[in-house]
């Protein structure tokens, strides 16, 4: 049987004046504070975009749903609102699931609306109808945080709010919402939505346990601080900053957690968690305090990490405290749990372990990271890495997809007054570029300074690479640096370090400048040493523009192979 057999997969009758469900999505967004729309119109979301049409909203078209929810995503992370996407039902939904998943992991308030087949097709049987699964919204199961199914137009506004206040709940997330094709089409009597309110729940500490890590954190003679990306969305910096100075702490921040602790600082051990170096300052810690981190594969030196001491553990989820080590575990927001003991703490004498100095420790920890880097003859990789960092101006927030670049970047960037923004929740690869356009779309929202670095390799550019599309259309202000190594170089590094050889891992790649400007996009072609110069050049530029560069960069030593 043909599929698209069957009126309810005809494009609907339009019906010209007349307010539908689309519009209570609409007015229940905007009520919300929404500002701007991702995604790519469907057949059954036709009346969401009719209803766009009516309102104050921007929509920002993507050419593919997976990077739709990647500038919803970045979106989020440059601006701290909720990033908004609208999807088509079956293959549109379910190609968002990837970028969802990074999302997901990395704890982005998101409203994702989701269309659906007419409410007759819904249930056990099978109809026929063009997109249709057997159960749509259980496919967004393990990416979102909850899932929504909408059946009446007056259930709109209320399932919309929920969702909002959902999202931006401590564990924040994405949350998804499915409204049927006629729900969004049929004309409806509710009035007009004037107003919505979304305040997230609370999520303190509980005062038994606060009590407890405030008497452990004062007795403590070598305590260390693990910061983690929860301490950024917790907004808890100011609160870190104050507890590391009373205790003595040196602070070492995880990939997400970047920027959450003043990268010069005398007691920052900055981002270097895969170094032995600095694993062996937290494992000897005689109390471990864990922010909004769940010691995960990278932040715990992939699992080489063996604390001696007694770990502090607070998240925002349940499923993250003790996952990898007992701990006395904190449910709570980073910002308010790191508030009550900021509070709760005194200054501590910094000599209370005889012998025991932590600036100097930091101070002789990272000459000792900055001497192993310089026994593996990797001036190339770290003068490419410094040329950039000097390139992009301080506030600038930059993006980072998966690529040998990033790898670096996690470890050895310096935000500044910036943000630092990858894809190390997931892991997937094409997160960068649509980050970067979601980035600078919701920065001009602000009225803030749009321009945008995205950085990735070759082979995860061509996840995205359709994207230059978006930019030139809207016209939005991102550099794209393509760092072009001629394959999947992470995974040759990898295979080549297990085996000896690498696998299907070389790519045939397209020349990236002239497509690029068949895209009307401008473009460049530069030599590693000249990447300082192109960048400044581009980052001052008007619109979208691309620099390429064609080099191998090679990944640092691990240590954790050595235990």
């Amino acid at each position: 049987m043909d599929i698209t057999d069957g009126a309810a997969s005809a494009p609907p009758t339009p019906v010209t004046g007349q307010r539908n469900g689309g519009d209570l999505v609409v007015e229940t967004l905007s009520a919300l504070g929404a500002t701007t729309v991702f995604g790519i119109p469907g057949q059954h979301a036709l009346g969401l975009f009719d209803a766009l049409s009516r309102s104050d909203l921007r929509f920002v078209s993507s050419r593919v749903e997976n990077n739709s929810a990647f500038a919803a995503d970045g979106f989020s992370r440059a601006t701290g609102d909720v990033g908004v996407l609208f999807l088509s039902t079956g293959p549109g939904a379910l190609t968002s699931l990837a970028g969802l998943q990074e999302a997901y992991a990395t704890g982005v308030p998101m409203v994702v609306v989701a269309s659906q087949i007419p409410l007759e097709g819904l249930g056990a049987r099978r109809k026929g109808m063009l997109h249709q699964l057997d159960d749509q919204k259980a496919s967004a199961a393990n990416v979102t945080k909850s899932q929504r199914l909408i059946q009446h137009a007056s259930g709109i506004p209320s399932a919309i709010q929920d969702a909002w206040t959902e999202a931006v709940s401590s564990p924040q997330g994405p949350v998804w919402v499915e409204v049927p094709q006629n729900v969004l089409l049929d004309p409806v009597m509710v009035p007009q939505v004037e107003d919505a309110l979304a305040e997230p729940f609370d999520n303190p500490p509980r005062i038994e346990l606060t009590r407890e890590a405030v008497a452990w954190l004062k007795d403590s003679k070598r305590p260390a601080i693990v910061a983690g990306g929860g301490t950024r969305r917790g907004r808890a910096e100011a609160w870190l900053l104050s507890i590391a100075e009373k205790l003595g702490a040196p602070v070492v921040c995880s990939p997400g957690g970047n920027g959450a602790f003043p990268w010069t600082h005398e007691l920052s051990l900055q981002s270097w968690v895969e170094d032995r170096h600095v694993t062996e300052v937290l494992e000897d810690a005689d109390v471990l305090l864990v922010v909004g981190s769940s010691l995960g594969e990278v932040t715990s030196n992939y699992f080489t990490m063996e604390p001696r001491g007694r770990i502090i553990q607070i998240d925002a989820e349940p499923r993250v405290l003790e996952s990898n080590r007992p701990a006395l575990g904190i449910r709570a927001d980073a910002g308010q749990a790191l508030a009550a003991l900021d509070e709760a703490l005194e200054p501590l004498a910094r000599d209370r372990e005889p012998g025991y100095d932590a600036v100097a420790l930091v101070s002789a920890t990272l000459a000792k990271v900055a001497d192993r880097l310089e026994a593996q003859d990797l001036g190339k990789e770290r003068t490419f890495l410094q040329d950039i960092r000097e390139a992009v101006p301080a506030g600038m927030q930059t993006f980072w997809d998966m690529t040998i670049s990033a790898y670096w970047a996690w470890s050895c960037w310096d935000s500044r007054d910036g943000q630092f923004h990858s894809a190390q929740g997931a892991g997937g690869l094409g997160f960068g570029f649509p980050g970067a356009i979601g980035g600078s779309v919701g920065l001009e929202s602000k009225g803030l300074p749009a321009r945008v670095l995205a950085v990735s390799g070759d082979g995860s550019a061509m996840y995205s690479i359709a994207e230059l599309a978006t930019a030139r259309q809207h016209d939005i202000p991102v550099t794209w640096l393509i760092v072009d190594d001629g394959g999947y170089g992470i995974l040759r590094e990898y295979m080549e370090g297990a085996f000896g050889k690498a696998t299907a891992t070389e790519l045939a790649r397209p020349d990236f400048v002239a497509l690029a400007e068949s895209f009307g996009v401008p473009a460049q072609r530069v030599a590693p040493e000249d990447i300082g110069e192109a960048l400044r050049q581009s980052l001052a530029a008007e619109g979208p523009n691309v620099v390429v560069v064609e080099t191998l960069i090679r990944l640092f030593a691990p240590t954790h192979l050595d235990q």
